[in-house]
């Protein structure tokens, strides 16, 4: 483990502004992404989430927009090196698979805002989770000002992540392919900046 104080290398800036970040290229994931649905695309997505030594992880939940109102997580994402696993969990019963990937020791699952989502995920359904990261918290500790994942991506990837389809809703039936490449590139930056934090000795 490296010292969770040691300074940040020379070429990483502690924040990006957000007229550096419009200046940085977008980039959308483009690898093969599967939307789970079927009994054979799971056996498919734990052979591949399971070899996997750390995964990209995010959750997307439909937005609220009055006071009081909240939802339970509707999309769980994994990314690994060959794909993206999308599920969505509010359409098909995934608790016991996801109930082994979080509480593998062996599987790091690396996101931001960890606690959030695991929090909101154990609304539905109970599980003790190990090997979790959370990136934005890396982040802190080694003296960033931001860690969202969008500011993390501009400032370890050289890369801008659009928002488009922020809040958009993820409970629908059917995906866009814009919320479908959307939520791809989230838990896939995340495996990326796991991959850079680790090269910088930030992790």
């Amino acid at each position: 483990m490296t010292d969770p104080a040691a300074a940040l290398p020379l070429e990483i800036a502690e924040r990006i502004s957000r007229e550096a970040m419009n200046d940085l290229p977008i980039l959308r994931y483009e690898g093969t992404v599967h939307l789970v649905a079927g009994a054979s695309d799971l056996q498919r997505a734990m052979q591949d989430i399971c070899l996997a030594d750390v995964v990209g992880f995010d959750t997307e939940t439909r937005p609220a927009f009055r006071v009081g109102e909240s939802y339970l997580p509707a999309l769980v994402q994994f990314a690994t090196a060959d794909a993206v696993y999308l599920l969505q969990v509010q359409k098909q019963d995934y608790s016991a698979e996801m109930r082994e990937i979080f509480s593998s020791a062996r599987i790091v699952k690396a996101g931001v805002s960890v606690s959030d989502d695991v929090r909101n995920l154990k609304k539905s359904f109970e599980f003790e989770e190990r090997a979790m990261l959370d990136l934005g918290k890396v982040a802190k500790r080694h003296g960033l000002k931001q860690s969202g994942v969008r500011n993390l991506a501009g400032i370890f990837l050289g890369m801008r992540i659009p928002k488009g389809a922020k809040t958009t809703n993820w409970a629908a039936q059917r995906l866009t392919s814009q919320q479908i490449t959307y939520a791809a590139t989230d838990a896939w930056a995340c495996r990326e900046l796991y991959l850079r934090f680790r090269q910088l000795n930030l992790i």
